[in-house]
């Protein structure tokens, strides 16, 4: 797997999620909120940081898949590891998250950039970026979100039947 020969890019990719005095670390938590194994939240993470190269010298703005947005989300609540030790360290300045506003016109902005990154990604790392993790633009502009806040005190979940194994990506 090619990778660019940076500061930057050794600065992110040596960047450390997990703090090893955590009873609960990042990665693990990351699988047990996203209902990944240990292996699919550690691949989700390593797309994360090829992303956070890719914010950082595109050009352009980019736009995450699904899997690499719900690693961003979950990093953010890390304040600390975020602000100081990502952006403050291993960046050298600041990536906001900035949501959508909603609307069509929005919807174009965002797979306009959605389809610059994946072009960035295959440009950068000299191969295309594995689509159960990065799907086709089409793809991912359609799906909704996954993620979704239920308060379990007031609702029953219940998990679909699943009569084949799928990629938890896709």
């Amino acid at each position: 797997m090619p990778e660019p020969d940076t500061d930057l890019w050794r600065n992110i990719r040596s960047f450390e999620l997990d703090d090893p005095e955590a009873g609960l670390p990042f990665t693990s938590r990351l699988a047990r909120e996203q209902s990944w194994t240990h292996a699919e939240a550690a691949r989700a993470i390593t797309e994360y940081k090829r992303f956070l190269y890719l914010a950082m010298i595109a050009g352009h703005p980019v736009t995450p898949s699904e899997a690499v947005d719900q690693v961003w989300h979950l990093h953010l609540l890390y304040t600390r590891s975020y602000w100081q030790g990502l952006c403050g360290e291993a960046l050298g300045r600041e990536l906001h998250h900035e949501p959508t506003k909603g609307g069509g016109g929005e919807t174009g902005k965002f797979t306009d950039w959605y389809e610059r990154t994946l072009e960035s990604y295959r440009q950068h790392f000299g191969e295309s970026p594995p689509s159960d993790l990065w799907p086709a633009a089409k793809v991912r502009m359609a799906r909704k979100p996954a993620a979704r806040w239920v308060e379990p005190g007031r609702f029953w979940i219940v998990p679909k039947l699943r009569l084949f194994r799928r990629s938890p990506f896709s």
